[in-house]
């Protein structure tokens, strides 16, 4: 796919396969290779402003940089609105929580995994659930599936900035914690108050204590 003078070559599907390139290589002589592809999409595509492929770009970037410049390759990527490629964010999180855990920052590494973990549920892709759950354990922290009775209409996600907007978070602060924009957040907000049959985020501590 990445090589020309292949039958197999795509100039546009490779664009997409950069991240399962990147993700695939392990070994030196694999990631010299994936790295030399990324080089050449980089000159072809690197301008493109179609979101999936700055996002399979930026992907493959943080993956195949070296340890000490893979963070700043993650951050560009985790700026990237993903908000119509739900499954592609959740990958990147996992991978950068993974990285995380990797340099020992467990931590850190928790916030990135549970989005993740939660993201694959939401989607209904257990195999990535699992590998989610399986970071989240080697992080030290346990995965038990989430029990959805009362609030069974909010998706993973939509539960999670239900809380951090009952604790007192502004919109910005939520979308910091999750790697959202603050409208984004904004957007999920006006989705979850009538799932709950409220209509002000001052409802929403009452709300989430009586669940």
């Amino acid at each position: 796919m990445f090589d020309p003078a292949d039958p197999a070559y795509h100039p546009f599907r490779q664009t997409l396969a950069i991240a399962e390139l990147a993700e695939a290589a392990t070994g030196d002589d694999q990631r010299a290779m994936a790295r030399a592809a990324l080089q050449q999409l980089d000159a072809s595509a690197g301008s493109s402003k179609v979101q999936l492929i700055r996002i399979n770009l930026g992907f493959a970037h943080a993956l195949l940089s070296n340890d000490e410049h893979a963070e700043e390759r993650f951050r560009p990527a985790l700026d990237l609105d993903m908000s119509h490629a739900p499954f592609a964010r959740a990958r990147l999180m996992l991978a950068y929580g993974a990285w995380l855990r990797w340099r020992r920052r467990v931590m850190e590494a928790r916030t990135p995994l549970r989005i993740a973990r939660e993201s694959f549920v939401a989607l209904g892709v257990e195999p990535w659930c699992e590998r989610a759950r399986q970071e989240l354990r080697s992080a030290g922290e346990g995965s038990k599936r989430q029990s959805r009775t009362d609030w069974d209409l909010l998706t993973p996600q939509e539960l999670q900035i239900a809380q951090l907007a009952a604790e007192g978070l502004s919109n910005k602060e939520i979308g910091q914690e999750l790697y959202l924009s603050p409208r984004t957040i904004g957007a999920h907000l006006y989705r979850i108050f009538p799932k709950l049959g409220i209509t002000s985020r001052g409802q929403l501590r009452d709300k989430l204590s009586a669940h």
